[in-house]
């Protein structure tokens, strides 16, 4: 009697013991979905008014990056990625035309070459706005959509000027008809058929939800009737288009039988925006006039602040089996990407990157935590920059209608509402001190040919 009692127990334990996660495979396929401007409160899992039903089960069954921060705007998030260092160093604050990167740097694509990954990009470059200066220059072997920014949704142009003609693939440019959020997407789902045995990296970098908006009616028509306003539901439709096209990637791996061996990433590029949608620097296409409803809540802030609504976006990591469930609270940045997936691919630098980022592997599977590392963010033009280092968040402003110098307790005040740089000079000495040693690097990897 006394031995079928503790086997009955054993067998209750081994019912209710949480699940054993798998070992990682050996360097996994890797796909990062960057949307481009979507807010923290944009997305319905944090509150958002347009349907996500895709993003809220990919933040539910997986792991969402409660306190993942980027660069105020575009450009300068994507050359973190890319590089692993604060977009700082390449004097990129500000979207960027020009070439961001010099020839040399070592890029995420490029890194994940050398180990035998095929890869790609599909959407926004805007590192460099022309075929000389884009992606398959810097490791990517095969691209699609805009060298330059974010673009008319039908017709496909940038900003009118020299780089308005910009939807190309494999840097010869193109005409052609379609939503852009389609095309994209398109493109992606055709690479991905096409891959064999080697393990990939894919880059799909959306232009949703940037303006200037025009979705498809079939969009509008599903966008609840209780959002009211022609720009409101314009901006809606779009991010529910967003969230179709993520399914759609999520669908394609399931059906090729290479989920349970992709590590998925969807995340933002900056904050959401508040900028008119009829940009009347884009060619005319009949788009709403009004303000972009981007998002932020509950923070403070918008694209283009270093304050949190500027910088924290919604993040998601999924690994089925080898990535736990839940929510990870650690502080982590976009820098953080490239020399994690480096890590996890089994890529050795031949020298040292300077990356200002880390591996988060240990943070994101739970075997670590992370309070000491300093977190870097340079806002437009240089005129703020923060220092996050645990839950203190300096920052320093020249902008005349803020203070010089702010100080946020960021875990009992996320919204950043009461600065405390009066009432904590110590605190301010200390992180001010580090700010400055950090930002010595600043412009240290600048274009200069």
């Amino acid at each position: 009697m006394k031995t079928r009692c503790c086997l009955f127990v054993a067998a209750l334990f081994l019912i209710a013991a949480p699940p054993v996660w798998s070992a990682q495979p050996a360097k996994p396929n890797i796909v990062f979905i960057l949307a481009d401007d979507l807010g923290w409160g944009d997305v319905e899992f944090h509150g958002g008014n347009a349907p996500t039903p895709h993003l809220n089960q990919l933040a539910a069954e997986n792991l969402e990056l409660t306190q993942h921060t980027v660069a105020p705007v575009c450009s300068p998030t994507r050359a973190g990625l890319m590089t692993g260092r604060c977009w700082s160093r390449f004097g990129v604050t500000s979207p960027q035309a020009k070439r961001a990167l010099p020839w040399d740097t070592v890029t995420l694509p490029a890194a994940l070459k050398q180990v035998g990954y095929d890869t790609c990009l599909t959407g926004k470059w805007h590192l460099g706005s022309t075929p000389e200066w884009g992606p398959n220059h810097f490791g990517f072997d095969h691209t699609y959509g805009s060298l330059a920014g974010g673009v008319g949704p039908w017709n496909h142009f940038y900003k009118q000027g020299l780089y308005s003609k910009t939807w190309h693939r494999n840097g010869k440019m193109l005409t052609e008809e379609g939503h852009v959020t389609d095309l994209i997407t398109a493109e992606a789902l055709r690479w991905l058929a096409d891959r064999r045995n080697n393990p990939f990296f894919l880059y799909v970098a959306f232009t949703a939800v940037h303006l200037p908006l025009k979705e498809p009616q079939s969009w509008l028509d599903k966008v609840p009737i209780t959002v009211q306003g022609d720009v409101a539901r314009q901006y809606a439709a779009s991010i529910m288009h967003l969230d179709d096209a993520v399914g759609q990637i999520l669908k394609a791996l399931e059906q090729s039988g290479r989920r349970e061996s992709t590590l998925v990433v969807f995340t933002s590029d900056n904050g959401g925006s508040t900028a008119e949608n009829n940009d009347r620097q884009y060619p005319a296409d009949d788009y709403q006039s009004g303000p972009i409803p981007g998002n932020n809540r509950p923070f403070r802030g918008k694209k283009g602040d270093v304050y949190e609504g500027g910088i924290r976006v919604p993040a998601i990591v999924s690994w089925p089996g080898v990535v736990p469930a839940g929510q990870c609270a650690a502080p982590c940045q976009m820098t953080d990407w490239m020399p994690t997936f480096c890590s996890l691919a089994g890529v050795v630098p031949e020298r040292d990157l300077h990356w200002d980022g880390g591996n988060i592997w240990p943070v994101i599977t739970g075997t670590a935590t992370r309070d000491d590392h300093p977190i870097y963010t340079v806002g437009p033009q240089f005129r703020s920059r923060s220092l996050r280092l645990g839950d203190w968040k300096l920052i320093e402003n020249t902008q005349e209608d803020r203070p010089a110098i702010e100080l946020y307790d960021l875990r009992h005040d996320p919204g950043e509402t009461k600065n405390l740089a009066a009432e904590k000079p110590d605190i301010v000495a200390d992180l001010q001190s580090r700010l400055q040693l950090l930002s010595r690097a600043d412009r240290s990897a600048v274009v200069k040919d």
